[in-house]
């Protein structure tokens, strides 16, 4: 029988993994060139990447487990294993709805310190204690102090549309880390992680010796899984995997690369893979939208709404200047670093000349379940319903039947909500790029991002549909645009049947009210 190989599926704590016998793909080496400098690190990556499980090995490592490092790259790099206080704070672990409950993790965690440490403050904030015991900590131990901070900004994060609670922990927060400044000299090593990095005037500007290496070329790869590990560490996997799917290895790889990797976090980074998505593509044998499916992205859809963005934008791909992500700031004028920090959009280029970064999203997981998601707040589908429409799309459009392909299209455009009736025509726009990007999931779906192209090319087997859209005109008009411009050209030598569609949108019914169906 096949050995079933342990995959670290929500383990987040390294002993725990390296005891258990769980697979680790090894970062160890980069680990250990960290670790030996003194300087404050800032790490922001996406949710589920692997945060939780590098701080835990820095913890391990400075607590001198050799035990646990056993085979791995940093025992041919330490040699003295010393061990240090190490204080973790993670604060990942709690929903905080009021001021209260971010003040009660910090005493949680505080009161856990002092019983090792000394409590002698235990009646003053929580910044003097924290402090207090930083200082204790080494004076008790001879040794300077390691402070691990995880997901620092999750009481932030979930305030982000509340000001005045998020103004109340910005403020707890910025006395709280304020600490590490002035305890400089008790301190051996200190590391923070989290999803974002707000604005330096409001967390961390006590904290300007702060090194953030969230967008540094050498620590591309200190979190997520490259396609050379992912081949060096799973290769029993992507075997089984393919075997699964009747493929060959690099068809699977192939697979893995479009639907998981594409994170860049640096110009000239490495492209990672997401590893939440990779373990339990594993697991489960199957291609799902694993990391999606686990946190939606509820406050992100809320700032593109309130900001009137243009999804169409995301969806081409968006160009944000380089100024823009040292703010980090949950501004509605500009949702785009916010989104880019929580893993939605991506790096796809630089240019060095205008300091100009191109933004898209990383691949196919993030980029159909985050349209999947945003359908419910442009039309009346809901979040179930729009896989089945998009299948019974695809399926119309493989067998011919063009004329249910535009009856159901017109569902989407029933229940647009009136309060947007002064942008008719983005919105609708906005829902064709949706309807037909979605369609990419199936069947090759192109939606027009430049003029001189037709507004949307659809490939099936037998067929090449080509569609034109004109708001408050005719479908003819629509028809004879796809004649006048040459839309068929390129597509003339193919084979397949061509076939052309015209469809006008009445600003009036708020639907589509005319489309004509020609057959070249």
């Amino acid at each position: 029988m096949e050995q079933i190989r342990k995959l670290p599926i929500g383990i987040q704590t390294f002993d725990k993994l390296r005891e258990g016998g769980f697979l680790y793909v090894d970062k160890t080496a980069m680990i250990y060139q960290i670790a030996s400098t003194s300087t404050p690190y800032f790490l922001s990556r996406p949710r589920r990447f692997g945060k939780s499980l590098l701080i835990s090995t820095f913890e391990a490592y400075f607590q001198g487990r050799k035990d646990l490092f056993q085979g791995l790259a940093i025992e041919q790099l330490e040699t003295k294993w010393e061990q240090y206080p190490v204080l973790h704070l993670d604060l990942n672990a709690r929903k905080y709805e009021t001021a209260a409950d971010l003040t009660a993790m910090l005493n949680q965690y505080l009161e856990k310190w002092e019983l090792l440490y000394g409590q002698e403050k235990k009646d003053r904030s929580p910044e003097e204690r924290f402090a207090y015991v930083i200082e204790q900590a080494c004076t008790l131990t001879g040794k300077q102090v390691v402070v691990l901070i995880d997901e620092y900004d999750k009481p932030l994060l979930q305030a982000v549309l509340d000001e005045n609670l998020l103004d109340e922990y910005r403020k707890t927060l910025k006395a709280f880390y304020g600490v590490l400044k002035s305890a400089d000299r008790y301190l051996r090593f200190v590391f923070l992680t989290g999803v974002t990095k707000f604005a330096q005037v409001s967390v961390f500007s006590d904290l300007n010796q702060l090194n953030d290496i969230s967008m540094k070329s050498p620590y591309a790869a200190l979190c997520g899984i490259t396609k050379e590990e992912l081949v060096k560490t799973f290769l029993p996997e992507l075997e089984r995997l393919a075997k699964r799917r009747g493929i060959s290895l690099q068809e699977v790889i192939d697979l893995m690369e479009r639907q998981y990797d594409g994170y860049h976090f640096h110009p000239e980074g490495v492209g990672m893979f997401n590893p939440f998505s990779v373990l339990n593509a594993f697991d489960a044998e199957e291609m799902g939208y694993y990391w999606f499916q686990t946190g939606t992205p509820t406050y992100l859809v809320d700032l593109l709404k309130q900001s009137d963005y243009d999804i169409r934008l995301l969806i081409d791909g968006v160009e944000v200047l380089a100024s823009a992500f040292s703010e980090y700031r949950a501004e509605t004028n500009n949702p785009l670093p916010m989104i880019y920090q929580s893993g939605y959009l991506t790096i796809k280029g630089y240019d060095d000349d205008v300091k100009l970064y191109t933004l898209g999203f990383p691949n196919d997981e993030v980029r159909y379940g985050f349209l999947n998601f945003l359908v419910p707040y442009y039309t009346n589908v809901s979040n179930d319903e729009t896989g089945f429409h998009i299948a019974k799309f695809m399926r119309e459009l493989k067998s011919g039947d063009v004329e249910a392909f535009m009856e159901r299209l017109k569902i989407f455009f029933s229940g647009i909500p009136y309060e947007l009736s002064d942008d008719t025509e983005r919105h609708y726009q906005v829902i064709f790029h949706v309807v037909f990007t979605l369609l990419g999931q199936f069947i090759r779906s192109e939606v027009r991002s430049s003029r001189g192209r037709a507004d949307a090319v659809v490939h099936t087997p037998t067929a090449i549909y080509v569609f034109e859209f004109k708001l408050d005109g005719t479908a003819d008009a629509a028809l004879k645009q796809i004649d006048e411009k040459g839309y068929l050209i390129p597509y003339t030598l193919d084979g397949r049947k061509l076939v052309k569609v015209g469809v006008n949108f009445s600003k009036e019914t708020r639907n589509i009210d005319e489309y004509i169906v020609v057959e070249e």
